[in-house]
């Protein structure tokens, strides 16, 4: 199974915008961007609303039928691992392979001492010149013991993992995820993990890698452009050369996670992808729920939203835990429950929308329920009621927000 050239995750808690979220795509196609939809959700995500895997492709399939959609489409395991992977064998096409939990657990020596002996990998070493990078990749001894030292359990991992789906399933899209460890990886760290990939026989379609600055939820892109312009421009150059040298899939391509609404390098991104002529994944998950609660305001559910913000603000500590290395919230800056229930739909809708030219917008407010899906889960029918009786209002702002937001800037 071979993943297209450019494809978009796309999230939905509580499984009710399936079309909404197509449409997009289909009002992308319509401008000439032929991309693949992905549905994805996580262990964690499912756990949380009480819903199995099965249901998302239930969704997914029946939002095809409705839409008379002819294209492919996927569903996505999302960040998986060997404990939670077989609740998703049926229904997935697409496996988000989960390491960071095992990146810097070193290997047996021996198996270090192995890679490092590889003639592969002595091959590599030196001043190794990459198409599309502008000095040698300077690959020293050291590097290559200090990289497998780092990443070279965590591969084996992926390869565990990998090949338990494989018996069990046959042919899948399989991502491999590294985007939550402590630094972002150095290209030469990303050629020697891709090189590590290749000897676990892992056939990679998508990696994400971990990128400078902060990718937190639901908000704005943290850090300097440039580095990230110069990181992912590079990281491109890798993986070409990877495919070539290592014989992984010609479809191997980039995945940033935690992308949505990271609209001040969607330019960068854009504009690099064209460069290099390569394929991209992003993964846009949490974005369709924040919408379904601005869709709410401004359908009048004043209660309902007013509910989930105390909810939200009372439980804070529990609900940003999970989440506490993608997240920035300043306590402080978050409106008291009391001062929200004063608040009209409308401004409700302003301060969650992200559009930051609006002075009501908050992103401390908008984080805290970014990461508060749960309390609308704990509601049960009398959220998902509410979906049901706004579904026009609520599906106008997914789709809007999925396509102008997002498809639009990144792959026009």
């Amino acid at each position: 199974m071979i993943i297209e050239k450019f494809s978009i995750g796309m999230g939905d808690r509580f499984a009710h915008q399936g079309e909404a979220q197509l449409r997009a795509v289909i009002a992308g196609r319509e401008l000439g961007l032929e991309i693949t939809p992905v549905w994805n959700k996580s262990n964690r995500e499912h756990t949380i609303v009480h819903s199995e895997p099965d249901s998302l492709r239930e969704e997914a399939d029946a939002a095809v039928r409705a839409l008379g959609w002819d294209g492919p489409y996927h569903v996505d395991a999302d960040h998986i691992n060997l404990t939670t992977v077989d609740r998703f064998i049926g229904a997935s096409d697409f496996f988000t392979l989960d390491v960071a939990d095992y990146v810097a657990r070193p290997a047996a020596p021996e198996e270090i001492a192995r890679f490092a002996g590889d003639a592969r990998a002595r091959g590599l070493a030196g001043a190794l010149c990459i198409p599309g990078i502008d000095r040698p990749l300077e690959i020293t001894e050291e590097v290559i013991l200090a990289t497998a030292g780092k990443f070279l359990y965590a591969v084996q991992e992926a390869g565990r993992i990998y090949r338990h789906i494989h018996e069990r399933k046959g042919g899948f899209i399989t991502e491999v995820s590294v985007d939550e460890t402590d630094s972002p990886q150095t290209p030469a760290e990303l050629l020697l993990i891709l090189f590590m990939l290749s000897r676990e026989n892992v056939p990679v379609q998508t990696i994400a890698p971990k990128f400078t600055g902060r990718f937190n939820k639901g908000v704005d892109y943290v850090g300097d452009p440039a580095r990230f312009e110069q990181e992912f421009d590079e990281d491109l150059a890798v993986i070409a050369y990877a495919v070539k040298e290592f014989g992984l899939p010609s479809s191997l391509k980039l995945s940033v996670h935690s992308g949505s609404d990271k609209f001040s390098i969607y330019p960068i991104i854009n504009r690099l992808v064209k460069k290099h002529g390569a394929g991209l994944h992003v993964k846009t998950a949490g974005t369709t729920w924040l919408e379904e609660l601005i869709g709410l305001a401004e359908a009048g559910e004043a209660d309902l939203i007013r509910k989930i913000y105390r909810g939200a603000y009372s439980r804070y500590e529990e609900l940003a835990a999970p989440y506490s290395t993608v997240i920035d919230i300043d306590p402080a800056r978050l409106p008291n429950p009391e001062e929200v229930d004063g608040w009209s739909c409308e401004h409700f809708a302003h301060s969650l929308r992200h559009v930051q030219a609006n002075p009501a917008y908050n992103p401390h407010f908008r984080q805290l329920l970014h990461v508060a899906f749960k309390v609308a889960a704990e509601l049960g029918a009398e959220y998902t009621d509410a979906l049901k009786r706004n579904a026009e209002v609520v599906g106008r702002n997914v789709t809007a927000n999925l396509f102008e937001r997002h498809i639009r800037p990144i792959f026009g």
